[in-house]
């Protein structure tokens, strides 16, 4: 690493800021560079990435190459490379790269999800009635969900479930029905995310809820598959431990050893995000770009987006079948090219409908 950033040109900075700073994030300490740069005399460069390291707030890192090169009798001039002083400030004890990406693509997409995103209404909703019309729309909401993720559904099926009529037990074609087992979990997994619903419009802080309880959300939605016998109860422990892909996308999710360290810091981003229009739009964009269970992970993500939308006075969506190309395009646009303008506008559109 201390060798790459040594290499890097002055271009390198200001064509790829993002990376350039998550790159000089990993660097803890200025003796990991300074080998190489006083062995070989680079004394330009120094100037650059004391410059650098200042741009993202690792003033000690910088003084220390300063004060060393010219220990050495080196001439030195500070210069920063990049166009636009950097607002994050970072740990000294957060090194993963994923965590800090993470941070700054946050704090750079939420300026144009406030652009693309009508303002949250904040209305001192009853939350009685609130619930009732979640209730209601969840025959749509739970069909156009798992219609979105392949399932083959419809109202019957799920109203079926919903009313206890379906039996694993007794009904061997229902044991053996994936989308009759997926129905159940959905509508089991939609109480849990009610109760934490009713926890946020009891004000209480929406990002904490959901960091609590979405693995309960998790463990509800496939508890049923489990009971079954069709995956293992190993899958209910909680973030994946293993590689996934997600069909027919550019975006391969980060490394199941990351999602660990992103998870955290993707509640802590939820917490301290005080638009709720942002936790709306970035909420469900980062969730799913992270992916962190093995399956589920669409769902979820609409779990938490609604979650959020009524924390902030919108009203419950539902992102309907007949849109899911535009859907996933926008996210895939958001994941790969970190243009997150066209799934802000999407979403919005949604939510002006209501």
């Amino acid at each position: 690493l201390p060798t790459s950033l040594i290499s890097c040109s002055p271009g390198y900075y200001s064509n790829n800021v993002i990376e350039a700073r998550v790159t000089l994030t990993m660097i803890s300490d200025a003796s990991e560079i300074l080998h190489k740069l006083l062995e070989g005399g680079h004394s330009t460069i120094a100037g650059r990435l004391a410059g650098a390291f200042r741009n993202i707030g690792k003033n000690i890192i910088a003084d220390n190459i300063i004060e060393a090169m010219r220990a050495a009798g080196y001439v030195i001039t500070e210069n920063d490379p990049f166009e636009e002083k950097h607002t994050i400030s970072f740990s000294e004890n957060e090194l993963s790269p994923y965590v800090n990406r993470m941070r700054m693509n946050w704090a750079d997409m939420r300026g144009m999800v406030l652009e693309n995103f009508p303002k949250a209404p904040l209305l001192h909703q009853n939350a009685d009635e609130y619930l009732k019309h979640v209730d209601d729309i969840y025959l749509t909401d739970a069909y156009h969900s798992l219609s979105i993720e392949g399932y083959r559904v419809n109202e019957a099926l799920i109203e079926r479930v919903r009313a206890g009529s379906w039996d694993p037990e007794t009904n061997h074609k229902d044991k053996e029905y994936a989308n009759a087992l997926a129905a159940r979990g959905y509508w089991q997994a939609f109480q849990a995310v009610k109760k934490s619903l009713e926890k946020i419009l009891d004000k209480n802080s929406p990002g904490t809820v959901v960091s609590n309880d979405h693995s309960i959300w998790y463990r509800e939605l496939f508890a049923p598959s489990v009971n079954a016998g069709l995956i293992a109860a190993s899958d209910l422990a909680g973030y994946r431990n293993q590689p996934v892909y997600i069909r027919e996308s550019r975006h391969v999710p980060p490394r199941y050893e990351a999602v660990r360290d992103l998870m955290p810091a993707f509640f802590s981003l939820l917490k301290d995000e005080e638009e709720p229009a942002v936790k709306v739009v970035l909420g469900h964009f980062f969730f799913v770009y992270i992916h962190p269970y093995i399956d589920g992970n669409g769902r979820m993500g609409r779990f938490l987006m609604n979650v959020m939308l009524a924390s902030g006075g919108y009203p419950w969506t539902v992102i309907p079948l007949e849109t899911r190309n535009d859907y996933m395009s926008t996210l895939e646009e958001a994941s790969v090219k970190k243009n997150i303008k066209p799934f802000s506008k999407f979403l919005a559109k949604l939510v002006q409908k209501k």
